[in-house]
């Protein structure tokens, strides 16, 4: 079981992303993913897990890190671009994966993300996990402001999937579908990943093994409460259905805790996404600790299991 990082990858960070990378591959942590996240609009609904609770200590903490817009962590609206920083990280790395955690795809241009992609594919040597999704409902606004209809983004994310795929795979691309359609045009350069770089679809509702499995290398799932929720049923699912194709598909699990590794081991995912402490909730040695736990827990995890199938 491969162990990575979630970061939320925000400007106030007390440990610099480039810094934090480095950090991460000295540690002998696998990867590192980031969210993406344009803008968040005043008046979002946002969900009560998502919303930030403060007392004890924590009402000690510095100002800035109370205000929240309608209690939802800072961090979702203080992030850098994802893209750019995954290049960064990547140049002042030699081994650390980067990944998108995920990329909403649907909020931006498919010829330039298909090009960013090949590019940063590029920069990384290869190291780039490519997450992929289309945003949820509390951020219904979001994706407004991008153009995007909430009832049809799914249909919209995967067709620039495949519309991506296409010009990442073929000399002189074409594609037409009912929201993405175009004559043939070259773009370059191609992923020197073959034929793409590894793409895991993003989500949990109770088609997304579907997707996974018609548009993705792998599931990218996420675990934000104390219950498995049928989860382990759902990767057993997803495995019996692509070998009965004859392929392997890798299983991501996104927003892992330190308290439930054990778990993470019976489910038999391939990789573990533990959530970096953000500044909202820790210290910089607090985070710093974190980081030196997970590190022995990657090192066990190196010793003990089998090399997983997939990304």
């Amino acid at each position: 079981m491969k162990t990575g990082v979630l970061s939320m990858n925000t400007d106030e960070d007390p440990i610099p992303p480039l810094e934090l990378a480095r950090l991460l591959e000295d540690s002998g942590i696998e990867s590192i993913f980031v969210p993406d996240h344009s803008h968040v609009p005043v008046g979002a609904d946002v969900p009560e897990e998502m919303k930030v609770v403060y007392g004890g200590e924590e009402e000690k903490r510095d100002a800035r890190f109370k205000a929240s817009h309608g209690g939802l962590q800072r961090e979702y609206y203080h992030n850098y671009d994802q893209l750019t920083t995954l290049t960064a990280m990547a140049a002042v790395t030699t081994t650390l994966k980067v990944g998108t955690g995920i990329c909403l795809v649907v909020q931006r241009d498919p010829f330039f993300l298909a090009k960013q992609i090949a590019t940063l594919d590029h920069f990384s040597g290869g190291r780039l996990i490519f997450g992929v999704g289309a945003g949820a409902g509390w951020n219904a606004e979001e994706l407004e402001n991008h153009g995007v209809v909430l009832k049809t983004r799914w249909a919209l994310m995967l067709e620039r999937v495949e519309a991506m795929k296409a010009i990442w795979t073929t000399e002189k691309a074409e594609y037409h579908g009912d929201h993405v359609d175009f004559k043939p045009l070259f773009s370059w350069p191609k992923p020197i990943t073959q034929p793409h770089p590894p793409v895991l679809m993003g989500g949990m509702g109770p088609t997304v093994v579907d997707r996974a499995l018609s548009h993705a290398d792998g599931w990218l799932p996420g675990h934000t409460d104390d219950t498995f929720d049928g989860l382990g049923d759902r990767i057993t699912e997803l495995r019996e259905r692509a070998a009965a194709e004859g392929r392997t598909v890798d299983v991501t699990l996104n927003f892992g805790r330190l308290d439930f590794v054990d778990q993470y081991h019976a489910l038999g995912v391939d990789r573990v996404l533990y959530s970096l402490p953000t500044p909202t909730t820790a210290t910089e040695s607090e985070i710093r600790q974190f980081i030196k736990d997970l590190s022995k827990i990657a090192q066990e995890a190196d010793e003990t299991s089998p090399a997983p199938a997939g990304a």
